[in-house]
């Protein structure tokens, strides 16, 4: 097992958070249907975060020509765009097992509308919502709203089997670097489809409290280039831009404390320097360290999907952090923020911060404080 994680509880006790396995494969799929949050969708689309609607659990599927043979998909969920979602809960440390699950998550995507019309669909998630005392059209008004549009939401559902877009999620509580490195290959050459995989680590202290910690994984840079649409616009953002639409995005409150930081990298001149980038989704700035001589380090930046984000990487090749005894120190300093970098130095983690974390003034300042001290090493390193 990893490292842990600390809880600070209001009376100031820090508590440690240990890295825990899940009693059974069962355990996990029922915190995916309990807490379907647990997908992490504001991790998969950050400009607009996905929302999920359960239409069942263990939802069977047979081959035309081999009706006796039947596999059961862990979850099917449909996001607030009608693009089916296909969790996999299964092991994936040996390879036979790993073999099988892509190879029938593969199937999966070739026979879906196959396997699942569109009137099946519906009728399990009538069943499914009926099985757990709910009923069906109080649950999709909570999904989508009172005004959407049930029958074509369930038509777009259908187009997008049609189409062949729909997204599979490969979910584990540790994905082995063989499993990330085909996920990451299918994902960059499967064009609708979207491929993932998913690591939901738990945590447990020694009173029983359990944190669970979901990661994605198979977003590279050129998936990401080639799934995005085309209709998007890439706009350059500044100050200007960016702030109000922030603020339209994310509300007043949040809109308030970028500013904040953004003022405070500004105040941090000739130091640190504003660096803006492009893209609707991913779009913001950054805030970097340039010293003459020396490798720009590049303290954190923050997009327009309302997150505060660090590279592992940019940290770990740069003096004085990449030494064990200031790595260690830096982590140590991130951990108490809720930024997570690896034990080990070498490993490329991309932890962030949802922005409405730091409404608080003192947990805001002790984020600057961090980024104050980073500044000062930097410089004498």
């Amino acid at each position: 097992m990893g490292g842990g994680i600390y809880l600070i509880q209001d009376n100031d006790q820090l508590v440690e958070m240990t890295e825990q396995a899940y009693d059974s494969e069962d355990q996990l799929q029922e915190f995916l249907e309990t807490y379907p949050n647990l997908l992490a969708g504001d991790d998969i689309d950050r400009g607009i975060p996905r929302r999920w609607l359960l239409i069942s659990r263990e939802i069977a599927t047979s081959k035309e020509e081999e009706m006796t043979q039947e596999w059961a998909l862990s979850h099917l969920f449909l996001d607030q765009e009608a693009i089916p979602t296909l969790v996999e809960v299964k092991p994936t440390h040996n390879t036979e097992a790993r073999q099988k699950v892509v190879g029938q998550m593969i199937d999966y995507a070739a026979n879906a509308g196959i396997y699942w019309p569109l009137e099946s669909i519906i009728a399990k998630f009538e069943v499914n919502c009926r099985e757990n005392g709910r009923d069906p059209e109080q649950v999709f008004e909570e999904f989508l709203g009172q005004d959407a549009n049930e029958e074509k939401f369930w038509q777009k559902v259908k187009t997008n089997l049609q189409a062949g877009k729909i997204r599979l999620v490969f979910v584990a509580e540790d994905i082995p670097a063989e499993l990330r490195r085909i996920v990451e290959f299918l994902n960059e050459q499967m064009d609708p489809v979207e491929i993932l995989a998913l690591e939901i680590k738990q945590y447990v202290s020694q009173d029983g409290l359990r944190t669970l910690v979901p990661r994605v994984i198979g977003q590279t840079t050129e998936a990401q280039l080639k799934k995005s649409s085309t209709t998007r616009e890439r706009r350059r953002w500044d100050e200007v831009s960016f702030f109000p639409e922030f603020k339209t995005r994310w509300g007043a409150d949040e809109a308030s404390i970028v500013v904040k930081i953004h003022n405070w990298a500004k105040n941090q001149e000739p130091l640190v320097k504003i660096q803006w980038g492009t893209g609707d989704v991913y779009g913001g700035f950054a805030a970097i360290v340039n010293q003459p001589g020396k490798k720009n380090l590049e303290l954190f930046s923050i997009d327009i999907s309302g997150r505060l984000e660090i590279y592992s990487n940019n940290y770990s090749c740069q003096p004085p952090f990449n030494s064990d005894t200031k790595w260690l120190e830096l982590r140590s300093k991130f951990s108490s923020i809720g930024l997570a970098l690896p034990r080990n130095a070498e490993e490329f983690r991309t932890p962030s911060l949802r922005l409405s974390t730091l409404e608080d003034d003192s947990a805001l300042q002790q984020v600057m404080d961090i980024f104050h001290w980073i500044i000062e090493e930097f410089n004498q390193g």
